[in-house]
């Protein structure tokens, strides 16, 4: 895949993405854009297609119609397909899940080595090497061999987190990454999270963590019902959402 893209260009651009799934709509003509150190965040009801974006943008899912571009490079277009290598292209767009997606039958290393030696052909040593690092990195440096049946929710998604970190990629994108975790291991994620962030770490972040989406995030995007109803900068998004629904969403109180 080659960089030879504009400067300018967002890491990430798609343009009229739809999806449909049976015949029913999903994901209606949204465009979305995320620059390099940019962290966007995705808020929205459950059922609003969030998650459905997220995975049309790593070609997860494939678009029913709209286009995608990396870097100002066409990816794909649809209805036709994408345009790239499949394993190239994801990684540079690496995904954390909601529920980890570990492997279980691997230790936590084993999980980080996985893609850097099979996807980016690292030496073993080295991406063995680089793994410990980003254990330490996230803050369980001591559980190496550990199987992900013995960690906690919140130890194996810092796992997935390191994982996604692993590939080096330009863009991480979180797909509810605190929903399935316990309300005490919520804090310890949002925090490496919040890490992420001031070390210039490209993201899109789906979250109902209205907190962190207004502390951390550069730009907010407001989704209900497969479109995006209004997107803007955090602080002007939750102090003055235009939108009466998408003050509900955000919980701004119009008063203020």
């Amino acid at each position: 895949m080659s960089d030879s893209h504009s400067v300018d260009a967002p890491v990430l651009e798609a343009r009229g993405i739809h999806k449909a799934f049976a015949g029913r709509d999903v994901l209606h003509d949204v465009d979305f854009s995320v620059r390099r150190g940019e962290k966007v965040c995705i808020i929205g009801p459950s059922g609003s297609g969030k998650t459905t974006l997220l995975r049309c943008l790593n070609l997860l899912v494939e678009p029913t119609r709209g286009q995608l571009y990396y870097k100002g490079t066409p990816v794909g277009e649809w209805p036709g397909g994408p345009r790239i290598n499949l394993r190239e292209y994801r990684s540079r767009i690496s995904m954390v899940f909601q529920h980890f997606e570990l492997f279980p039958h691997l230790t936590a290393l084993q999980n980080i080595t996985l893609g850097p030696r099979f996807a980016l052909h690292e030496d073993k040593h080295a991406a063995e090497e680089r793994a410990l690092e980003l254990l330490g990195h996230v803050g369980l440096a001591a559980f190496a061999k550990t199987y992900p049946r013995t960690l906690s929710g919140g130890q194996k998604q810092r796992v997935a987190i390191a994982r996604a970190l692993a590939m080096q990629p330009d863009l991480i994108l979180f797909d509810e990454p605190t929903s399935a975790l316990d309300a005490e291991m919520v804090d310890e994620v949002l925090a490496l999270m919040r890490r992420l962030a001031e070390e210039g770490m490209t993201m899109v972040i789906v979250t109902h963590e209205l907190h962190f989406a207004r502390d951390v995030a550069d730009c907010v995007v407001a989704m209900d019902r497969g479109v995006v109803l209004e997107e803007g900068p955090a602080q002007t998004m939750f102090r003055e959402a235009r939108s009466q629904r998408v003050r509900d969403i955000l919980r701004v109180d119009a008063k203020r």
